[in-house]
């Protein structure tokens, strides 16, 4: 039989068997996603990739004019790989996968070196272009136990021998020059025949088709001009971070700006990684950070911190992949905010904010509460009551730099109480803890403190200051006023009015006293309590929740709860006396307030009536009476 009725006859059965639904795609294992990308280095098949199911791509970068594929002489499946002379031509992207869902961008009129390992007969089927170069089989001779054929328009090629172990096989396929999508398969399996078997007698090819076994498959767009070796900003990313990280574009938090902040001495790192429209890594270039308002910038490598820099812009000819930045204030720990703009090849890539804190400059005491007579260190609940944040203390200290901005304390200095101001009521202020946030919305912006008391309840105008550790530097607060006074032993209670409409909003004040008369602490709870004011629903306390047993009072020792007046519920109009009763005060009685309700509208009575026209009628003939004795005078 001629080699051109060989073709022939190959390319009728390939044909047949298409139409008739032979080659039947059977679902393939996850294949592994571990190829190499393009001008990456060549896989090696005895480490990537899965026998019968993987199907691999030439990527090493190619300086020469054609495609390389597997030699005519190799001996076995490890020569295939890295430190093989493999090259693919005009291969401008290929995705990190090897089995039935691979992507590929070529140039057209471009040549794929492609090869597998295979234990069975396996083709080469391809939607366009052709194939050329096939090699493979036992040992990797081209002898008589190997048989290599084309179909008559050479997309498909086969390669049939008597194997079961691991065999090498390879193939050129060229691309069309028409840009389109196109599609390149490899179907394994042993194809059918006399005896059916793995290890028969060569098939007769003229009489079966090809094996319909899937394998792998690659989705290969083919393009007039490349669209790498640019940069995309859908491909790459940049973020701020606190600490260096290595990065790559596309995975985990990679283009998400830290949250955190910077303290006074310390430096942003900004990290960026950059890829062209294929999502490849784009080759070196010329790298310009610049900063201003004299921030110091040096480029260095992700999850390395680099040493700080010495001027606001830094060059460098280098590498894309996972790059940062650190920037740094500039002498004289000046509070500093930045914008750093980086740029590859003249192209802008990246702009980012940052704000480093300066050295505190100012201290601001708030949320100040009452101190046991015998504590020390604040009230936990006092705290959650004020700022949200279940941590004990009895005041808070917001530190700022000099242009405003709050500064974290933690880890820049102590704070102290200015001595001058302690007093024999208040002996000592202690207990701080630091800020570790600078965000105006985060409770954990806020450094707390408490004071001890002596045992006598009083008060004290006291400050506090802060002394960065780095240079000794002190600032001083404003005095504050630190009460001292004994838990809460009575109470009393009072409504803002005598008498409520309905709709009304009513607000009841409970002041708690201690033993001696003074106005209660903050730091021990009121306890358990109830109410029940008819026609009056509770919409809001100063306590956690409701009538919790663990809140405390506000600095004057009140607690004050806020109710509608007959929203819920239907109004009878008249005098109603509530009961309000609390737990902890040892002396302390049930409270009954007493109010009155209306309706509203109009409710004058018929009695009110008459009393109105009796007065009426006397206050008219007192008039009659002095007009009488007007005339009689004249």
């Amino acid at each position: 039989m001629s080699k051109t009725t060989l073709r022939k006859r190959i390319a009728l059965v390939a044909v047949s068997a298409l139409t008739a639904g032979v080659l039947s795609v059977v679902a393939s294992p996850a294949a592994y996603a571990n190829h190499a990308a393009a001008n990456g280095s060549v896989n090696t098949l005895v480490t990537v990739g899965q026998v019968d199911n993987s199907l691999m791509v030439a990527t090493t970068s190619n300086t020469g004019g054609a495609a390389v594929g597997i030699p005519t002489t190799f001996t076995q499946v490890s020569d295939l790989g890295t430190g093989s002379v493999l090259r693919s031509l005009g291969l401008v992207q290929k995705d990190t996968s090897s089995g039935t869902a691979q992507t590929a961008v070529v140039l057209g009129g471009g040549k794929l070196s492609l090869y597998a390992q295979v234990t069975t007969a396996v083709a080469f089927v391809a939607s366009g272009g052709s194939f050329s170069g096939a090699v493979g089989g036992p040992g990797g001779a081209l002898a008589a136990t190997t048989t290599i054929q084309y179909s008559n328009d050479l997309k498909t090629v086969l390669l049939s021998f008597n194997s079961t172990s691991a065999t090498g096989v390879g193939t050129i396929w060229t691309a069309p020059s028409t840009a389109g999508t196109y599609t390149i398969s490899m179907q394994t399996g042993f194809v059918a025949s006399t005896a059916g078997v793995a290890g028969s007698t060569k098939p007769d090819l003229a009489s079966t088709a090809v094996p319909s076994t899937l394998g792998a498959n690659i989705t290969v767009t083919v393009v007039a001009a490349s669209a790498g070796g640019s940069y995309s900003v859908a491909y790459s990313a940049c973020n701020t971070a606190v600490n260096t990280a290595a990065i790559t574009a596309g995975a985990g938090t990679a283009g998400i700006d830290s949250a955190g902040s910077v303290k006074n001495g310390d430096s942003w790192s900004i990290d960026f990684d950059l890829n062209d429209a294929y999502n490849a890594n784009l080759d070196s270039g010329n790298i310009v950070v610049s900063a201003t308002n004299g921030a110091l910038v040096n480029i260095g490598s992700g999850g390395s911190t680099p040493v700080a820099g010495t001027s606001s812009t830094d060059v460098e000819f280098g590498a894309t992949t996972s790059r940062t930045v650190r920037v740094s204030q500039p002498a004289g720990a000046a509070p500093l905010t930045t914008t750093v703009t980086i740029s590859f090849n003249g192209t802008t890539v990246c702009t980012k904010t940052v704000t480093i804190s300066g050295k505190v400059a100012s201290l601001t005491v708030a949320n100040v509460g009452t101190q046991s007579l015998t504590g020390s260190s604040g009230s936990s609940q006092w705290m959650y009551q004020e700022i949200g944040l279940m941590s004990a203390g009895l005041f808070t200290i917001l530190a700022k730099d000099s242009a405003g901005n709050i500064v974290d304390t933690s880890g820049l200095g102590l704070f102290a109480p200015v001595a001058a101001t302690l007093t024999t009521t208040v002996a000592n202020i202690s207990n701080f803890t630091y800020a570790t946030s600078r965000s105006s919305t985060a409770a954990a912006r806020f450094s707390l403190g408490a004071w001890t008391c002596t045992g006598t309840a009083g008060e004290a105008n006291v400050k506090v200051k802060f002394t960065t550790t780095a240079t000794g530097e002190a600032v001083e607060s404003a005095a504050f006023k630190a009460r001292c006074a004994g838990d809460p032993d009575t109470y009393t209670l009072s409504l803002d009015k005598s008498s409520y409409v309905q709709g009304d909003v009513a607000t009841a004040t409970v002041q708690f006293l201690d033993s001696k008369g003074n106005k209660a602490n903050s730091v021990t709870a009121v306890g358990a309590n109830s109410w029940n004011l008819p026609f009056m629903t509770g919409v809001t306390f100063t306590m956690t929740s409701g009538a919790s047993a663990a809140a405390v009072t506000k600095t004057d020792g009140t607690s004050v709860a806020v109710f509608t007046v007959g929203t819920t519920t239907a109004v009878t109009a008249g005098t109603y006396t509530g009961v309000v009763s609390y737990d902890t005060p040892a002396n302390g009685v049930k409270s009954t307030p007493t109010y009155k309700i209306s309706t509203g509208g109009d409710t004058t009575s018929n009695s009110d009536i008459l009393k109105s026209i009796v007065a009426l009628i006397a206050s008219i003939n007192k008039q009659i009476q002095a007009l009488q004795k007007l005339i009689l005078k004249r």
